[in-house]
């Protein structure tokens, strides 16, 4: 008995010290996006529009940052609750499929952009919160972008972003609602697997277009 109260004490341990070391949503939106500029600005293929490279860019440094089953679920509003456990799979991962082209398609036209993360204003006992980003190009108009963060077990997470004032979510959910409306869940789920396929047979961007 007192070995297992031991190991149950070194895991509480464990889990505090976890929770401690986890890092602020800024800073953690602040780490991404100067890791993925960096890679970007380095890596010549991503620049000439390289989707294979692009995507395992994506996937390794922006996605795990997203909570991709609340985002869908927002995103599906009220028919969330009649989706059977296999359909809000697969709602969940076309979904993430179809984040994956929007921000694979975003970096393929990169032109030596600058983003300026404002610092959380949050109490600390916050579970949600917005951090607000700009991004910022020579001779353009700054574009505001937010990201809406939830803390979770595996630390801070986005389930929105909105981008000059329009959330993804919202604007996506206008759309899945009437797709519903008119085809049914499995209508939605397969018009978002049809267009995920064909933008994966999209050419790549020519060289030519990414300098």
């Amino acid at each position: 008995m007192k070995k297992i109260l031991m190991v149950v004490a070194g895991l509480l341990c464990l889990i505090t010290v976890a929770r401690a070391e986890m890092m602020a949503p800024d800073a953690l939106i602040d780490r991404t996006v100067q890791e993925v500029l960096a890679v970007v600005k380095q890596d010549k293929d991503i620049r000439a529009g390289d989707r294979k490279k692009i995507f395992e860019l994506v996937d390794a440094k922006v996605l795990p940052h997203f909570d991709f089953e609340r985002m869908t679920k927002l995103a599906v509003g009220k028919y969330w609750r009649t989706a059977t456990a296999e359909q809000r799979q697969r709602l969940v991962a076309e979904f993430r499929d179809m984040l994956v082209r929007t921000y694979t398609r975003a970096f393929t036209v990169y032109r030596d952009q600058t983003v300026e993360i404002k610092p959380a204003r949050m109490a600390a006992d916050a579970t949600e919160t917005t951090i607000k980003t700009i991004i910022k190009k020579p001779g353009a108009q700054p574009i505001p972008v937010d990201y809406e963060m939830e803390k979770t077990a595996a630390g801070w997470k986005a389930f929105d972003v909105t981008i000059e004032g329009v959330s993804m979510v919202a604007s996506y959910r206008g759309t899945f609602a009437s797709e519903i409306q008119e085809k049914g869940i499995d209508g939605l789920i397969k018009t978002l697997s049809d267009r995920n396929a064909g933008a994966a047979n999209e050419p790549a961007i020519r060289k030519a277009d990414a300098k």
